[in-house]
């Protein structure tokens, strides 16, 4: 698709789509409140002796398995620097040069800019405990640090010329010697070849290479070849994409996939004179835009599955002016009432300085349009009407389902189990209402060695038994591509929405022929689920886990609210009908049951915690017979 464009695109400019400091009256342009709010950030860290980065730092992550030290240290250089740099955008006096001088002069000064994790040059394989100097590995943080250095001297090219010119020329041979060159001349996993798979790496690497690239000059066969390459890499990535536009790897790293596919394509036209414009019309890229939208459940809640957070972020710029580009009104709404909700406009802890850039010269645009759709809501509401609402929808490439009405947003995991950054999670459903988590999906702890390891699946929020999704004796699901759901059905309507498919494929063999889940939500009325199983397995060998967020109360009657609390019941004896209260989310009415036991699970992860405030709760129902049914009423 891309690369059709490329070779008949003619290189018209360099990428200067954001005015550089020298541009006072673009500058001075943006909001004054927003600008004050950009010099006083930048306060912060005048006279900031930027913390040093030693050589035992980087191998930790070799020795212990841990990341977020060296990370933090590194991360933190890039997020002042950014800091610094606007500041001094705004007031253009000199006063922040001398910081923003010795943070280009420490981050050029380390000895790699790949992170320990990804250090080595095949995929999936050991990573070198010490990098390589005369070989950079160019990873999606040397290629983001490439990009930030380079927009940071762009930006502030004429201030930091006056000082001394070596500034710019120290910063073009890192670039070209840590970026460009390597860029050019090896061939790393992410650039796509037809055959490997992709994920967010490529769109995001290939962004911000050609950020560094062309915020300079270089000579025009330089160019052509770097055009050339992201080109291809940039049909591969959409090769991989479904015609519906789903992100496989969830709401948080569309930030990191579909976004950084539009920032692409945004410096592809702008050196082209918009020869990839047209880009925008087509019916994937389209989806792909959409998708954010479309998995929103409320407030800061995302349907999530594998490695992605429920609160995957608010949406900034960067949708807003996606929606803009595809003519998605709708998007371009909800990213702005979002971005309006945002408690940090600035989005200080954000690496990239492209998108912060992006962010102050749209941000007036954004605010207005979202105060045009609060009136248009009062205006509504006064008049008695209801509010738009998304539609339900479903997501065949990756079998994502999504369910929603007034009260209830139903998710439902098809697919498979080799999705990127896949958990083993086929079948599994998460359940919001009124906006609030009540069945969950947990996500995943901070990354370490393991995470991307061979021992990925003995961490426990990737396994099976800690979704919403039945484990035969000591039998869960498995990864890999060959497990999955199979004979998939589902139905979207106005009046019901449901899907079902067999999970046994899921599992390895054992002693479970079938295992049919149907999920359905009756609108204005309640949820049910039903799983029938055929097999020899011993009935009771059968444990479904039912995670929640809230503490769940198992009911000895369920009509009576002062009912005792249980944390294990035997229903043996009984007909197999036990309610569990949520919280205070409501009651679960569970039919089929010949036992059911809870437990709390410690939220102890720094990541899990950006979630999770408090500890959240494992439910295990046992099977009576081969039915289990669930109902969540409305009410």
């Amino acid at each position: 698709m891309l690369k059709e464009i490329e070779e008949h695109a003619v290189i018209t400019g360099l990428f200067d789509t954001y005015p550089a400091a020298s541009d006072r009256k673009a500058w001075e342009g943006i909001p004054e409140s927003y600008r004050e709010q950009l010099v006083k950030e930048g306060e912060k860290w005048l006279g900031y002796q930027f913390l040093p980065i030693y050589a035992t730092d980087f191998m930790e992550f070799s020795r212990t398995g841990n990341r977020s030290s060296y990370e933090s240290k590194l991360f933190q250089r890039r997020t002042v620097l950014n800091a610094l740099v606007l500041a001094e955008c705004v007031q253009h006096q000199g006063r922040f040069l001398d910081e923003i001088i010795n943070g280009i002069f420490v981050i050029c000064e380390e000895s790699a800019w790949q992170l320990p994790a990804h250090n080595t040059y095949v995929r999936d394989t050991p990573q070198h405990i010490l990098p390589d100097v005369s070989r950079p590995v160019v990873d999606l943080f040397a290629a983001e640090t490439g990009a930030v250095l380079a927009m940071a001297e762009y930006l502030l090219r004429d201030a930091l010329g006056r000082v001394s010119p070596v500034i710019s020329k120290m910063v073009d041979r890192n670039l070209w010697e840590r970026v460009l060159k390597p860029y050019q001349r090896e061939h790393f996993w992410w650039m796509g070849d037809g055959v490997s798979p992709m994920n967010n790496w490529t769109a995001w690497c290939t962004q911000n290479v050609l950020a560094a690239a062309f915020t300079r000059e270089l000579p025009q066969t330089v160019q052509k070849e770097i055009i050339k390459k992201a080109c291809k890499s940039l049909d591969y990535f959409l090769d991989e994409y479904g015609e519906d536009g789903c992100c496989d790897e969830g709401a948080q790293y569309y930030r990191h996939a579909g976004l950084t596919l539009f920032n692409a394509v945004e410096i592809l036209n702008q050196i082209s004179g918009n020869a990839f414009l047209g880009l925008y019309q087509e019916k994937k890229i389209q989806n792909i835009a959409s998708y954010i939208r479309k998995v929103h459940v409320a407030g800061e809640y995302y349907v999530n599955f594998a490695d992605c957070s429920p609160i995957a972020g608010r949406c900034r710029a960067r949708e807003y002016l996606f929606g803009k580009r595809t003519g998605n009104q709708a998007l371009m709404a909800f990213a702005a009432r979002d971005y309006k909700d945002c408690e940090d406009w600035l989005d200080l802890e954000e690496h990239n300085l492209m998108y912060r850039v992006q962010a102050a010269f749209c941000h007036k645009e954004i605010m207005e349009l979202a105060q045009e759709i609060l009136q248009k809501e009062a205006k509504r509401q006064e008049a008695g009407e209801k509010g738009i609402s998304e539609e339900d929808c479903y997501f065949p490439s990756a079998g994502l389902f999504v369910a929603r009405d007034d009260r209830f947003c139903l998710a439902v995991k098809a697919g498979d189990n080799a999705d990127s950054h896949n958990h083993n999670d086929v079948g599994s459903f998460t359940i919001y209402k009124d906006g609030q988590p009540m069945f969950i999906d947990v996500g995943v702890e901070s990354y370490t060695k393991k995470t991307f390891s061979p021992e990925r699946y003995t961490i426990w929020t990737m396994q099976s038994k800690y979704h919403n999704l039945p484990t035969f004796g000591q039998v869960m699901e498995k990864d890999g591509q060959n497990y999955k759901a199979r004979d998939v059905k589902f139905s979207l309507g106005t009046d019901c929405s449901w899907i079902s498919m067999d999970l046994s494929g899921a599992y390895p063999p054992c002693r479970i022929q079938s295992y049919v889940r149907k999920a359905s939500l009756e609108k204005g009325g309640q949820i049910q689920i039903t799983d029938v199983w055929e097999g020899d397995e011993d009935a009771k060998k059968v444990v479904l886990s039912l995670m929640t967020y809230e503490k769940p109360c198992i009911l000895q009657d369920p009509g009576r609210p002062e009912s005792k609390n249980h944390q294990e019941m035997d229903l043996g004896n009984q007909d197999g009908t036990v309610c569990i209260r949520i919280g205070s989310l409501g009651n679960c009415c569970i039919k089929g049951a010949a036992g059911i036991e809870t437990e709390e699970i410690p939220i102890t992860d720094p990541r899990l915690k950006l979630a999770w405030k408090h500890n959240v709760f494992r439910t295990l129902v046992s099977f009576k017979g081969n039915t289990l049914e669930i109902k969540i009423p409305r009410d």
